[in-house]
């Protein structure tokens, strides 16, 4: 019995798949050597279809009025794709959304893949890109309806013979063993980079057709975390965007994970890659500040952060600072009135007391900032290096800059500045300060305090 293929295209109204509904399905039996079967409907989404998409494809509300929703296609849709490999262009798209969309419609649905931008890749090596337009024009081969289902089914179908035709290295049937892991991988990442990457932690970086870094990450295994991108079955837009941007992973390694969330942190700075987003809005936005007020009291207030004047201490948001301002009050007995986060009952009891005094009161706030200096001034952290014979350091100065590195496990670190010159020094930020003080306090037998000159 010869084994059969469902090459599928489908139009949808974007967004993910959840929220996004097809608009247009097309599917051709082919049996290795030919197409021997056709199915190609409009489907009427749920949904107003987007003017943008209508643009693209030629497919708007009016079109599809009267043609019947994927529910009523869907045994249809099942029972041609049942028991055949399933073939697309950039085929994790078509395969989720249709896996989907069928599940939905009581169908459960589950087949192996075949993605010809992957196999055009290895059997036809070289060319500048690998889209479906751009790969027929290479080819030779026409599009008679670009972005409709019909018609980039019907190229897949043309380029899909073309790949079985020269795939003299039996590609296909490599692809398509369970364990070859080519299934579930972007359409432009080589299998052979994934294959490079150590299971210890480090960072890694995805690169796009242009060798730039689009995407840098931390990971405790960084083959597993880069492979976890890759896997489950959420479609968005902007997760097919990046999916696609992806043609290279390369990698750092680090001995502890500590080390490489902070050079994931430097790296992210340093470059601000394309599809890293979180540590972008990760900055202080409130600070601590003190000031000396007409009548002579050292005032220890909130206040917005401003580049311009250096915070005693910075938060990045506005709860975190208030709550800090509240422990300080009662750990050191300060008035709250003076540092404006509410009544003072202190004061409200004996209108003699301690917080009516400016000389008596300062020095409850030099007793508090003394207190919190020892918690932000300067510290190494120690912990294991690369091999048994070193171990690692990093040097931290909150609010200036930090460095980190590599000692002979019998290295003499008593002399903080000497010291600091063996490590490699990075400017700082607000998240890799906070980062390092949190770690500093949850992990004290590794800390060393230091005083530099």
């Amino acid at each position: 019995m010869k084994q059969l293929y469902a090459i599928v295209d489908i139009e949808t109204t974007g967004g993910q798949m959840a929220s996004g509904s097809i608009t247009e399905i097309a599917i051709l039996i082919h049996d290795g050597q030919q197409v021997v079967e056709r199915f190609e409907t409009l489907v009427r989404p749920f949904y107003a279809i987007p003017r943008f998409i209508s643009v693209l494809t030629g497919i708007d509300d009016e079109l599809v009025a009267n043609s019947p929703t994927f529910e009523e296609v869907a045994e249809k849709v099942y029972e041609l794709l049942k028991d055949k490999i399933f073939v697309a262009h950039n085929v994790n798209f078509d395969y989720s959304f249709l896996k989907h969309h069928l599940a939905a419609s009581g169908f459960t649905f589950d087949a192996p893949k075949l993605c010809t931008v992957r196999l055009s890749r290895k059997i036809f090596p070289g060319l500048r890109s690998y889209s479906l337009g751009n790969i027929c024009a290479y080819l030779d081969i026409t599009i008679a309806h670009r972005h409709r289902a019909g018609g980039d089914a019907e190229a897949t179908a043309v380029l899909f013979q073309l790949l079985l035709d020269h795939d003299t290295e039996q590609i296909i049937v490599k692809q398509l063993k369970r364990n070859s892991g080519e299934q579930y991988l972007p359409p432009n990442l080589p299998k052979s980079d994934l294959d490079k990457l150590p299971r210890q932690p480090g960072i890694y970086f995805f690169h796009d057709s242009k060798g730039k870094v689009i995407y840098i990450g931390k990971a405790v295994n960084i083959q597993k975390r880069v492979k976890s991108h890759f896997t489950g079955n959420k479609i968005t837009r902007q997760r097919q965007d990046f999916l696609r941007d992806i043609y290279a992973v390369s990698f750092e390694c680090y001995p502890t994970e500590l080390m490489a969330l902070v050079a994931e942190a430097v790296a992210i700075k340093k470059s601000w890659p394309k599809y890293n987003r979180s540590l972008k809005a990760y900055g202080p936005k409130y600070g601590l500040f003190s000031y000396i007020d007409q009548n002579n009291f050292n005032r220890l207030i909130i206040g917005k952060y401003n580049k311009s004047l250096l915070p005693l201490r910075s938060f990045h948001d506005l709860h975190g600072a208030r709550m800090f301002m509240h422990q300080l009050t009662e750990m050191y007995n300060l008035c709250p009135e003076l540092c404006k986060i509410g009544d003072c009952p202190v004061c409200k009891e004996n209108p003699d007391s301690i917080h009516k005094n400016p000389e008596a009161y300062n020095k409850l706030v030099n007793k508090a900032l003394t207190a919190d200096q020892k918690v932000t001034q300067s510290f190494f952290i120690k912990d294991k290096g690369r091999h048994e014979d070193e171990f690692s350091l990093i040097w931290v100065d909150p609010g200036a800059f930090y460095a980190m590195g590599y000692l002979p496990k019998d290295s003499d670190y008593s002399d903080a500045e000497s010291v600091i010159q063996l490590l490699q020094a990075f400017e700082g930020s607000f998240y890799i300060a906070q980062l390092l003080t949190k770690y500093a306090k949850e992990h004290p037998k590794q800390v060393i305090y230091t005083e530099v000159k």
